[in-house]
C-alpha cells in the first residue's frame, strides 16, 4: 500500500474513533440538561406545593391583614362624680392628627413633603412631625400621634388633602372637660397622652391613648379606662374603605361617685383663697373628711392650677409657668406637704400620758410663762397661772403643762419620746394614712435611736420638751392631722381615709367600704377627756369665735415655727356637731401666723355655711 493510501487509512480510522468518542459525552449533557430541568419543575411544584397547602392559610391570613384594616372605637372614660351627682370630670369630642407607619410612601422625599404639608396645616414644628414619620416601624399598623384636639378647621382642611397624605389620618377620640379645674384638681388630678415609658408597663394600650396621670384619675385608670372596639374594613392598594366588614362595640369605663362634696369644696377653697389676699402668704392646704366612714368630703390645696390645661395639650408656654412656679401648684400639699403639727400634737400627747398614768385627769401645774432647765428656757405663748389641768391645757395651748408631761418637770415625771412616739404612730402619725390617692407622704415622728443614728447626737430632755408641742424633728400632713382628729371625734376609731365612695360599673356598683386601720386603741374616758379639753377650746380658749355657730364645735388651734426667720404656720383642727359629729377638718395657712388669726376665721365661715345649707 502506497503511503498516501496509508495516511488516508489512518486519518479515517482517527476520525471515526472520535466520533465514537465524543458521542457519548454530548448524550451525557443533553441527560445532564434534562435532569436539571426536572429538578427545577420539581422543586417548583414543590414549592407551590408548599406555599399552597402546607402555608396556605397563613398566607392567606396575611393576605386578609393586609386587605382588612381594623379602625379602633375608643371606648369613652368613666366619669367622675361627686356624692350629690355633680359631673366633676367628662368626656368631650376631639380630633387628633396619627400616622400609620405602613401606609406611608417608601420615598424619604415624599415622606419629607407629607411632614412639611402638616406642618404648614397644623402650625407646629416641621423637625418634630419628621421625627414622629420617621422613627417607626415602617410594618406597623398601630397608629401614631402626630397632633391632639386639632381645630374644626384644620380637620376639614386636612379631609380636603387626604389623598395627598397618603399613611395620614384623623381620629376621633375625646378629651377630659373638668369642672371648676382649678377646685379640684387636687383631688380629681388630670389625664394626657400615654408616653413610650408608661406604654412598656402596660398592656393593651395604643400610643394614641389617654391615660390618668395623677389624682383620682391615676389612682382608678384601671376602672376608669374602657374597653376599645373596632370597625373592620376591606381596603384597596391605595388604603381606601371599599367594604365594612363588621363592628366589635367598645365597652366604657366605670363611673366613680366620689365622697367628696362639690359645694364644701367650692366653699372651702372661695375662703381659704380669701384669707390668703389678705394674710401675705400664697400658700395653704385644707381637707375635710367624715369622721363616721372615714369618706373625704373636701380638699384643697394653693396654689393650685386648671387641670384642663393638661387635657387639652398643654403649651410649652403654659407648663414652663407651671413647673417654674416656686410656690409649687402641682405638690398637692394636703397628701404630700410635710409640717411641724405645732400645739395639735397635743391632744396626742395627753392621750399618752393619760394612758400611762404619767398625769390624771385632776392633774394640774402652775404656768408662769416657761420653764428652766440649767441654763435652757423653754417659754410659753402667755402666762396661763395656776390650776392648768389637762383640758384646760388643750384649750389653752398651755406649752407648759405639755413640757412637763412630755420631759419631765416638778412633779411630774417624763413620758419621754419612746411613749410619746408610742401613741403617735397610734394616732395613724409617721405612717401613710392609705388614702386612694398617690405621692402621699409619710411624716416623721423620731425617736431617740432614729436621732443618734441621723444626727449623731443623743437626745435631750429639751428634744422631748419640743416634741411635746409639735415642734423639732416631727413633721407631719394635713391628712394626717385630720385623720386623727376624726378619731378623737368619733370615739376611737382610725379610718384610711377615702375618696372614692363607690365605683359604678354597667352590671352594677362596686361600694368602696370603710376600712378601719385601728379601733379602741385610746381607752373611751382617756378619749372623752380629751374631747372635753377641745371643746373648751372653743367655749372659754384660743378658738372662742366658733362659740356662735349653731352647733357645737371642738378644735385645737396650732402655731408651728419653721425656718430661721421666727415664722409660724397656723393650724385649726376641728370637728362638728360635738355631740354627734359628722365632719372633721384642717385648716392650714403656710407663714400664717397664729391659727386663731387664719385658720379659724376659714372654719367658721365653711362650719356656718355647711350646717345652715344642711338645715334647708
Amino acid at each position: 500500500m502506497k503511503g498516501t493510501e496509508i495516511e488516508d487509512s489512518i486519518m479515517t480510522v482517527t476520525q471515526k474513533e472520535k466520533a465514537i468518542i465524543e458521542t457519548p459525552f454530548e448524550r451525557r449533557g443533553l441527560v445532564i440538561i434534562w435532569y436539571v430541568i426536572l429538578l427545577a419543575i420539581a422543586g417548583l411544584f414543590s414549592r407551590v406545593f408548599y406555599l399552597d397547602i402546607i402555608r396556605g392559610q397563613y398566607y392567606s391570613e396575611i393576605s386578609r391583614e393586609n386587605r382588612v384594616r381594623s379602625i379602633v372605637i375608643n371606648a369613652p372614660r368613666g366619669n367622675i362624680i361627686d356624692k350629690f351627682g355633680n359631673v366633676l370630670a367628662k368626656n368631650v369630642p376631639s380630633i387628633d392628627v396619627v400616622v400609620i407607619p405602613s401606609d406611608l410612601p417608601p420615598g424619604f422625599d415624599e415622606r419629607k413633603k407629607i411632614a412639611r404639608t402638616l406642618s404648614e396645616i397644623l402650625n407646629a414644628d416641621e423637625g418634630n412631625i419628621e421625627m414622629a414619620i420617621e422613627f417607626q416601624d415602617r410594618k406597623s399598623l398601630n397608629p401614631v400621634l402626630i397632633q391632639e384636639n386639632i381645630s374644626p378647621d384644620q380637620a376639614l382642611i386636612l379631609s380636603e388633602k387626604a389623598k395627598g397624605l397618603p399613611g395620614i389620618n384623623l381620629y376621633k377620640t375625646a378629651i377630659r372637660s373638668y369642672e371648676n379645674g382649678m377646685i379640684f384638681s387636687s383631688v380629681v388630678g388630670y389625664d394626657g397622652k400615654i408616653t413610650r415609658e408608661e406604654m412598656a408597663d402596660k398592656e393593651n394600650y395604643l400610643m394614641t391613648d389617654y391615660i390618668g396621670k395623677t389624682g383620682i384619675e391615676k389612682s382608678y385608670e384601671d376602672d376608669l379606662r374602657g374597653i376599645h372596639g373596632a370597625i373592620q374594613v376591606e381596603i384597596d392598594s391605595l388604603g381606601n374603605v371599599k367594604k365594612n366588614i363588621g363592628i366589635i362595640n367598645p365597652q366604657a369605663g366605670s363611673d366613680l361617685i366620689l365622697n367628696i362634696d362639690e359645694e364644701l369644696q367650692k366653699k372651702l377653697y372661695d375662703n381659704l383663697l380669701s384669707v390668703l389676699e389678705t394674710s401675705g402668704t400664697k400658700t395653704a392646704a385644707a381637707v375635710a373628711i367624715d369622721p363616721r366612714t372615714g369618706g373625704v368630703l373636701a380638699m384643697v390645696s394653693l396654689p393650685s392650677y386648671d387641670n384642663n390645661l393638661f387635657a387639652r395639650g398643654i403649651s410649652n408656654d403654659d407648663y414652663k409657668n407651671i413647673i417654674s412656679d416656686k410656690d409649687l401648684p402641682l405638690l398637692n400639699r394636703v397628701v404630700s406637704g410635710e409640717y411641724p403639727p405645732g400645739s395639735t400634737m397635743k391632744m396626742a400627747v395627753a392621750a399618752a400620758a393619760l394612758s400611762e398614768g404619767i398625769i390624771r385627769p385632776d392633774t394640774t401645774v402652775s404656768c408662769g410663762g416657761g420653764i428652766s432647765v440649767g441654763s435652757w428656757h423653754f417659754g410659753d405663748w402667755k402666762t396661763h397661772g395656776g390650776g392648768i389641768d389637762v383640758r384646760k391645757a388643750i384649750a389653752e395651748s398651755c406649752d407648759v403643762f405639755f413640757y412637763s408631761v412630755g420631759g419631765g418637770y416638778g412633779n411630774i415625771p417624763a413620758l419621754g419620746m419612746d411613749k410619746m412616739k408610742k401613741y403617735q404612730d397610734l394616732f395613724g402619725f409617721g405612717s401613710p394614712t392609705g388614702i386612694d390617692l398617690s405621692g402621699e407622704s409619710r411624716g416623721l415622728i423620731p425617736s431617740e435611736e432614729w436621732k443618734l443614728n441621723k444626727i449623731k447626737e443623743r437626745w435631750y430632755i429639751g428634744d422631748s420638751y419640743h416634741s411635746s408641742i409639735g415642734q423639732g424633728f416631727i413633721t407631719v400632713t394635713p391628712l394626717q392631722v385630720a385623720n386623727y382628729v376624726a378619731s378623737i371625734a368619733n370615739g376611737g376609731t382610725l379610718y384610711s381615709p377615702k375618696i372614692v365612695n363607690r365605683i359604678k360599673k354597667s352590671d352594677g356598683e362596686i361600694f368602696v367600704s370603710p376600712e378601719i386601720v385601728r379601733r379602741n386603741f385610746i381607752s373611751k374616758d382617756i378619749m372623752d377627756v380629751i374631747r372635753e379639753g377641745m371643746r373648751q377650746t372653743v367655749t372659754s380658749g384660743t378658738a372662742q369665735t366658733l362659740a356662735d355657730l349653731t352647733v357645737a364645735a371642738a378644735g385645737k388651734t396650732g402655731t408651728a415655727q419653721f425656718g430661721g426667720e421666727d415664722k409660724t404656720h397656723a393650724w385649726f383642727a376641728s370637728f362638728a356637731p360635738y355631740d354627734d359629729p359628722e365632719i372633721a377638718m384642717v385648716v392650714l395657712v403656710e407663714g400664717g401666723g397664729e391659727g386663731h388669726s387664719s385658720a379659724v376665721p376659714v372654719t367658721k365661715e365653711v362650719y356656718k355655711w355647711y350646717f345652715e345649707r344642711n338645715k334647708q
